[in-house]
């Protein structure tokens, strides 16, 4: 899963490069824990993963100057020990059992953890919410800067793109619409150390959240697989940044989705989120895969509402879960055109609130979901969707 804002804080890339690279290249053999995501690809070869993991271990020295290479504090942390909580020394030694992880290695991590007070107010809803304004959240995305940087880095990595789309099925265009939102083409990737970050998350989530307890056993989890990632690749889980919410590289991926989904695209016996745009695209794009992207399949198709005939209550109630077939969309009012009459497979009727004004509706494919299991939100789906067309319109040689 990815979360619905994330902070905008450039990160120098070079030292988290090293760490990561040999992290992730073993996370295709991990036993995992289960989460909400579909099936995993399968794993590595062992003669790589044993190939690689030699490499790492001479690679781990460095593993200290990120910060250096960084250079940036770690956000909000100013915060107090983690350990402070006896809660995370019980969880310690319960988790160092279950994952047959070393237990001394486990606390003396635990030990190093900040709580951070910043991540905690991160992940409240606002005190005080404003309007939901499509808008408004387009245009933070849809814009000069953020679409000349995607057709740069279309045109860097076509080929790539274009293996990706030809293997997954994924467009390159959707592709390059996710990296783009989520860190404006690696440019954005967080400066959290992840341990705090998921650290605080999984034991001092606001209990103010409408959600609190599941989203701290959401997040438990995933420290839990990046303890698990880092202990059997030896690097260090002290030097490693993200978000706040934990999310890493240029797609922005948890733990967990990294174990699931992430890829050695570019062949080089290694994965690198971080340091290796394709592997960041082949990532995307077998995530996109694993939640049953439809080639050739639109995202969405305009709709037609009429005040006082569309049955707005059944067409709301599913949410932006795809339900209807096209005769019952058209049977509840919602009027379609064109390429839509003859969609095969189910749609769900999706709102795009305007601030003060009359809220904007599409008619949402399984491929409009299946961008929303990348982040919970129709405006983030809608903005990926829309960035994606914007560059590809500035692609030479496109429609």
């Amino acid at each position: 899963m990815i979360f619905f804002l994330r902070p905008s804080h450039k990160l120098h890339l070079q030292g988290l490069k090293t760490v990561l690279s040999g992290l992730l290249c073993l996370t295709f053999g991990l036993a995992y824990m289960a989460t909400a995501h579909a099936q995993s690809p399968q794993a590595q070869p062992d003669k790589q993963t044993q190939k690689v993991s030699k490499k790492l271990k001479k690679k781990t020295a460095h593993a200290t100057t990120v910060r250096k290479h960084t250079g940036k504090k770690n956000h909000g942390a100013t915060g107090s020990p983690l350990s402070q909580n006896t809660d995370v020394a019980l969880w310690a030694q319960d988790a160092a059992s279950r994952l047959q992880l070393d237990p001394g290695w486990v606390q003396k991590t635990m030990d190093q953890a900040q709580r951070l007070p910043l991540v905690e107010k991160l992940v409240l809803p606002p005190a005080s919410p404003v309007a939901k304004d499509w808008g408004a959240y387009r245009a933070r995305f849809i814009e000069p800067v953020r679409i000349q940087a995607g057709l740069q880095f279309w045109l860097k990595h076509r080929k790539t793109l274009e293996r990706a789309e030809r293997e997954y099925g994924v467009p390159a265009s959707i592709i390059v619409g996710i990296i783009g939102v989520e860190t404006l083409y690696g440019q954005n990737t967080g400066n959290f150390r992840l341990v705090d970050a998921l650290g605080t998350l999984a034991f001092h989530f606001p209990l103010g959240h409408p959600r609190a307890a599941e989203r701290q056993a959401f997040f438990r989890s995933e420290l839990e697989q990046f303890l698990q990632l880092t202990s059997r690749s030896s690097a260090d889980p002290l030097a490693i940044r993200g978000s706040y919410a934990g999310a890493l590289g240029l797609p922005q991926f948890m733990p967990s989705s990294w174990s699931k989904f992430a890829i050695d695209f570019d062949g080089d016996g290694r994965i690198d989120l971080f340091g290796s745009p394709a592997d960041a695209i082949g990532s995307v794009a077998n995530y996109f895969k694993a939640f049953q992207w439809r080639s050739g399949m639109p995202t969405h198709y305009p709709v037609i509402l009429t005040p006082g005939q569309t049955d707005m209550d059944s067409l709301m109630a599913p949410d932006i879960l795809p339900t209807f077939s096209v005769a019952s969309f058209v049977g509840k009012g919602a009027a379609l055109e064109g390429a839509a009459l003859q969609h095969e497979g189910p749609l769900a009727l999706i709102e795009l609130r305007n601030g003060p004004n009359a809220p904007s509706y599409v008619a949402g494919t399984e491929n409009f979901y299946a961008i929303t299991r990348y982040n919970w939100s129709s405006y983030y789906a809608m903005a990926v969707i829309e960035l994606a067309e914007a560059v590809a319109r500035e692609m030479p040689n496109r429609p």
